[in-house]
């Protein structure tokens, strides 16, 4: 008896042991799902593909500290310029996808691919959301006698017309070979660096004309003449300038839009926590205001309408530039 016994206590023992090692591993699975819900608990890099002072880097910014407020957490927004944001995006694709490492993607992410044969394709990534969109301009010198977008058209189906842009490979020099092509005119790109120095040339009449956004070309106020807007619709900065199917029935449309990207493969809780909280800064009054004084729209794309936007843009910039 005295031996059953103690067989009988050792089997007791052994049971309850097999038990606490189970609510143990079911505690620590608890956890680990409890911690993932809980993200971020650490600061998020925000990596900037331009310069301090820019309009990416002003973007960013400005929606760095929206998110801040939103996800409780500090938003460091980090400048890395280099190779036409190549750099900052091959760099963001490189980090773990576990959302404490963002960026600002600007149209290029669309283009570099194609323009510099950089490691950088849509699909990579995760993208987020847009966050906003310069359209394009198309200006004159206010002196060149050039009155219309139709007599730009006209003097360049006659002979090269020259177009000042931001530099080689950028969303205004694909812009302006857009604008040819959709009129089978002879413009001819020349870039300049930065789309106020550009401008600066139309204005002098160094150039023709240049391709811009609208806040760089109304810096020069009165010396230039602005031709037409290449969007869907009225710049509402520039509400008597037409675009360009208003003007010369072709349907153009470039910007320079952004938005917020991460390297691929989020997990979905992070992903998710994130998309929702650029549409709730992108909606903020503080954001939207800081684009209208900047001259940009506000124009917001979730998750899925943004990555089918970019890939469609992917594939114009391919057959444009290729």
């Amino acid at each position: 008896m005295p031996r059953m016994r103690i067989t009988r206590a050792a089997a007791a023992f052994a049971a309850l042991a097999a038990t606490a090692l189970v609510l143990s591993a079911c505690t620590k699975v608890d956890e680990s799902e409890g911690a993932a819900s809980t993200y971020p608990e650490d600061d998020i890099r925000l990596i900037i593909q331009a310069n301090p002072g820019g309009g990416s880097d002003l973007s960013s910014r400005a929606l760095a500290t929206e998110l801040e407020k939103i996800l409780g957490v500090s938003v460091i927004p980090e400048n890395m310029p280099g190779a036409a944001g190549a750099l900052a995006m091959e760099y963001v694709g490189s980090q773990d996808p576990d959302g404490y490492v963002i960026g600002f993607a600007p149209v290029e992410i669309a283009m570099l691919n194609t323009t510099q044969s950089a490691d950088v394709l849509p699909d990579d990534f995760d993208l987020l959301g847009q966050i906003m969109l310069a359209p394009g301009v198309i200006t004159v010198g206010a002196n060149s006698g050039i009155e219309t977008l139709d007599d730009l058209v006209t003097q360049a189906k006659s002979g090269a017309v020259t177009v000042a842009n931001s530099g080689a490979g950028s969303i205004w020099e694909a812009a302006t070979l857009g604008l040819g092509k959709a009129t089978d005119a002879d413009f001819t790109p020349v870039p300049y660096d930065g789309g106020a120095t550009a401008v600066a040339a139309a204005a002098s009449g160094e150039t023709v004309a240049a391709v811009s956004g609208l806040g760089e070309a109304l810096a020069q106020g009165e010396a230039i003449r602005i031709l037409a807007v290449m969007n869907d619709e009225r710049h509402p900065d520039a509400e008597d300038v037409e675009t360009v199917e208003e003007a010369i029935g072709e349907d153009v449309v470039f910007g320079g839009w952004g938005g917020i990207y991460a390297p691929g493969g989020l997990p979905d809780d992070v992903h998710d926590a994130l998309e929702a909280a650029v549409k709730e800064a992108v909606e903020s009054e503080s954001y939207q205001k800081f684009q209208a004084d900047a001259g940009n729209l506000v124009v917001y794309r979730d998750s899925a309408e943004w990555t089918g936007f970019v890939d469609d843009q992917f594939a114009l910039f391919q057959d444009l530039l290729g």
